[in-house]
Order: C-alpha cells, then sequence, then structure tokens
C-alpha cells in the first residue's frame, strides 16, 4: 500500500512496482513527477491521494500488460527543446525503441542534446524515454551508464519485449 501526503494542490504517494518502489507526485492534479526511490522508502497501509490514484491505476495497468498509458495531464516543467523531445518520446510505441541518433534526426538536433533531454525527463514510465537506446547497445538512463537504473531499462524493455543484443 502507498504512503501518501497532500498539501494545497500538491500530493504523492510511494507505490511498489516490479522494478522498485516508484514516489509519484502530482501537482493541481497533474503528473509532475514519478522517481524511482530505494527500498528503504517506506509503505504505508493508507490509500493514496486522489489526485495520485489515477497515475497509480495506470502504471499498475502497465506493470501488468505492456500498454500505452492513458492521456494523463502533465506538469512537465523543462525548456522548450525538452517539451519537445518528451513530446516526440510519447509518440514512440510499446515494444519498440529509436535511437538517440534517430530520435536526432527527426527533431533537427543532435543525440547528445535528446540524450540530455531523456536524462531530464520528470516523469518516465508514462514519457517512455526508456525507449530511446545508443545506436550500438542499450545507452544509459535517467543520468547513468550502469547500476540500478540501467537495470530498470534493460527490464522495462525486456517487460515491452524488446532486447537489445549485448545488454
Amino acid at each position: 500500500m502507498p504512503d501518501r501526503s497532500v498539501t494545497e494542490g500538491f500530493a504523492e504517494t510511494v507505490m511498489a512496482s516490479p522494478i522498485g518502489r516508484l514516489r509519484v507526485r502530482t501537482t493541481d492534479h497533474r503528473l509532475s513527477a514519478i522517481d524511482f526511490q530505494g527500498e528503504d522508502e517506506t509503505l504505508a497501509a493508507v490509500s493514496p491521494p486522489v489526485a495520485c490514484t489515477a497515475v497509480c491505476a495506470a502504471i499498475e495497468r502497465y506493470f501488468s500488460r505492456p500498454q500505452p498509458f492513458p492521456a494523463l495531464a502533465l506538469e512537465a516543467s523543462g525548456t522548450a527543446f525538452q517539451q519537445r523531445v518528451w513530446q516526440a518520446l510519447q509518440e514512440i510505441p510499446v515494444g519498440q525503441v529509436v535511437t538517440y541518433g534517430q530520435l536526432a534526426a527527426r527533431l533537427g538536433s543532435s543525440a547528445r542534446a535528446v540524450g540530455n533531454a531523456c536524462r531530464h525527463n520528470p516523469v518516465p514510465l508514462v514519457v517512455p524515454c526508456h525507449r530511446v537506446v545508443a545506436r550500438n547497445g542499450l545507452g544509459g538512463f535517467a543520468g547513468e551508464t550502469s547500476g540500478r537504473r540501467v537495470a530498470i531499462k534493460r527490464w522495462l524493455l525486456r517487460h515491452e519485449g524488446v532486447e537489445i543484443p549485448g545488454s
């Protein structure tokens, strides 16, 4: 069961998932952040705040069977370029990947700039930056090139039926 807190216009909950605990935050009933938490995050036997309920339900559906997320209201602050990248990420179908270079070419940018926008994505899973991979392998995830977060990316892609050679 999730741990929750609510203040005016802001709500958050910590939920269990197959990739570890996730902290889900909403601002004015719009999804503003999903953070990967350590196993020491407390889960309490309480219901999530109303503002987080739809997001948590969508995440649970995704983990039970990979599927596109429903249209959720997002409060994802970022530059105009980051917003363009995050919008393009939402157009990548479940079970498919594109390379940083392919996405960059589509946006008239560089692979490094796309990677940087992915790194700053405040709502992973819903804005699926895990579907962007390196030309010759898995690539990084959430600012890391090895470790727990890259293992999460690998798990998410396998969950969607994608196997990256050499990963």
